[in-house]
């Protein structure tokens, strides 16, 4: 346990942060999913779905919850995942 203020605030801060990361990131994964899922099954909704988990990745790179090339990988595939074959 933080013995020391600063060490007490910089927990708070820490577990004030993790709750917000961990929301985002379950969204995140949540629309990624389901874009990933309607590529099996529907494509134009698999489109639509697509600009929901740009948006959610994008945000999750400005907060820094994941890095900047790890978004972009994941929109490359699931923008070739929802191309009409």
């Amino acid at each position: 346990m933080p013995i020391s203020a600063s060490a007490k605030k910089s927990l708070r801060v820490s577990d004030r942060k993790r709750v917000i990361n961990d929301a985002r990131r379950k969204t995140m994964r949540e629309t990624v999913k389901s874009v990933v899922k309607l590529a099996g099954e529907d494509k134009a909704a698999a489109k639509k779905k697509l600009a929901e988990a740009y948006q959610a990745l994008d945000k999750a790179v400005k907060r820094g919850v994941i890095k900047k090339n790890t978004a972009s990988r994941k929109k490359s595939r699931l923008s070739r995942m929802t191309k009409a074959k």
